[in-house]
């Protein structure tokens, strides 16, 4: 798995490239507190060339959006997510708990 991050004047976009398993979600992880660790809590996770995610990386995903939501701070945002990574979302009933675009620059302007 491979992760960039860029950062802009009111968002951070993460895009996560690969697989995100029990062995690669740490690295997520990782780099979303980096970005929490900072005070910045608008986050915007490009999933265009994720075509795998376990429920570690979920864990992630949800405990990242835990703590951008207190306070009301911010939010995590998933983008162009893979349609059966998107059932699997919906099937352990998380659909809700993100807003998910199709568009990048869509999920920026929502921010």
């Amino acid at each position: 798995m491979e992760i960039a991050t860029s950062q802009l004047k009111r968002v951070d976009i993460v895009k996560v490239v690969g697989r995100i398993d029990s062995y690669s979600a740490p690295q997520l992880e990782e780099a979303l507190k980096n970005i929490v660790d900072q005070g910045r809590f608008r986050i915007v996770v490009d999933m265009t060339e994720v075509d795998f995610i376990s429920s570690k990386g979920w864990w992630v995903l949800i405990e990242t959006q835990k703590s951008c939501k207190r306070y009301n701070r911010g939010e995590v945002i998933l983008v162009n997510i893979q349609d059966k990574i998107r059932e699997s979302l919906d099937l352990v009933g998380m659909g809700s708990y993100f807003n998910i675009y199709d568009d990048i620059t869509l999920a920026v302007g929502s921010v």
